[in-house]
């Protein structure tokens, strides 16, 4: 991870500084900011290839920072939370986080989260033998740029939809189980991934359907998982 930039941003300066020594010692660089509004300032004048964003902060907390960083960005977030903030981290993942961590967190696993998110935003994998670009009836999936468009015009997707589309993509008419996807995605166990999974899955459907209550592309099979339509 030599010379790949984090961005710490937490209004507690214990918890920035104790970040910044575990992800110095995996080789990342660190910048650190108080809150939302600090962290978008340093987004303008910084390359910065990872988040990690609380969520409870003073003038701009992690769910509006996500929302507008989101406007312009697809660089992974990962949130910290309080174990209170159930609901907050539902909502953070809906409006674009990519992870969450709840507080207070295993060094170790902030780390391996890190890790993961990075190891999918510099490469996000490929499936071998895969053709360059895969088209189901004007949804396009181009696997050697990592685009995704809707009858030609480009989508923006974050790094984990993105995973999630690819995999779906590159199996159409496979149905996939919520817990594997989630391995398949996130590269670790999947217990409790429900929650997880079908927020990624609405905001997929959000920026590639029509309609997203009645999905042409993204399907749900009822008791067991999801499709993309052949």
């Amino acid at each position: 991870m030599q010379h790949r930039v984090a961005l710490v941003v937490d209004d507690d300066k214990e918890i920035r500084d104790a970040i910044e020594i575990y992800l110095k010692n995996e080789g990342l660089l660190v910048l650190k900011a108080k809150d939302g509004l600090e962290a978008l300032e340093t987004l303008e004048s910084n390359e910065v290839h990872l988040i990690i964003l609380d969520i409870m902060m003073p003038r701009l907390d992690g769910i509006a920072a996500t929302f507008k960083i989101r406007e312009h960005r697809n660089i992974p977030i990962l949130m910290l939370s309080a174990k209170s903030e159930d609901s907050d981290k539902i909502l953070g993942l809906h409006v674009g986080a990519d992870d969450y961590v709840t507080k207070p967190f295993n060094p170790m696993e902030l780390v391996a989260r890190v890790k993961s998110l990075l190891r999918r935003y510099v490469t996000f994998g490929s499936y071998e033998g895969a053709k360059n670009t895969i088209d189901l009836h004007g949804l396009a999936l181009n696997l050697e740029g990592k685009e995704v468009s809707v009858n030609g015009e480009s989508v923006k997707l974050t790094p984990i939809e993105y995973k999630i589309v690819e995999l779906l993509m590159t199996n159409a008419g496979r149905v996939f189980s919520i817990q594997e996807i989630y391995e398949r995605v996130w590269r670790e166990p999947g217990f409790n991934a429900e929650n997880t999974v079908a927020v990624h899955i609405r905001k997929i459907r959000e920026k590639i359907e029509i309609d997203p209550k009645n999905p042409r592309y993204l399907k749900v099979v009822w008791g067991i998982g999801y499709k993309m339509e052949k």
